[in-house]
């Protein structure tokens, strides 16, 4: 209804109701990142699941830094198989800058999924739905993958919370003027 401030939308969630809504429609969907086994997995489950969904085309990248040329090595896969949607999953702060890029070099809607994909194939375990909502789903993904997330979410989280700081004192000395 008119008024109501729309609610927080999970990468997975989106992900999942998209690709449902989207075979009436023939939607054509590319899945970028994960790895080649969790990618033909996640394939074999979309198609399963949703009875003529098109997935056009995957492509796993080699996990180095973002450059143009793994840009340019991403467009290369993306570019002939003409999807209407783009579907990144290559973690953040990463797929959030190969995204936007994507979008702009191809012309077509990207959308970043984090662990997304993961979640879809099977290869990871989601959080219960109060986990979610609770807004600590950041504190069970840290205790299921420790090693690959601590950087991260310590790193993330302290850069955020500095950055809330500095905004803070900012304001307050405006205001003091």
């Amino acid at each position: 209804g008119r008024g109501r401030l729309a609610g927080r939308v999970r990468g997975p969630s989106l992900f999942a109701e998209v690709m449902r809504q989207g075979v009436p429609a023939g939607v054509r969907h590319f899945l970028l990142g994960a790895s080649p086994d969790v990618l033909e997995q996640l394939t074999t489950t979309l198609t399963a699941r949703y009875e003529g969904v098109q997935i056009v085309g995957s492509y796993s990248p080699p996990f180095e830094p973002l450059s143009r040329e793994y840009l340019a090595r991403c467009a290369e896969h993306i570019r002939p198989c003409r999807p209407d949607l783009v579907w990144v999953g290559l973690g953040t702060p990463k797929q959030d800058c190969a995204g936007d890029e994507l979008a702009a070099a191809l012309g077509v809607a990207v959308l970043n999924v984090g662990a997304a994909f993961d979640f879809a194939a099977g290869a990871q375990r989601e959080a219960p739905v109060w986990v979610q909502r609770s807004g600590f789903e950041w504190l069970f993904r840290l205790a299921s993958e420790p090693r690959r997330l601590w950087r991260r979410y310590l790193g993330g989280n302290i850069q955020f919370l500095v950055a809330v700081v500095a905004e803070w004192a900012a304001d307050r000395s405006r205001d003091a003027r």
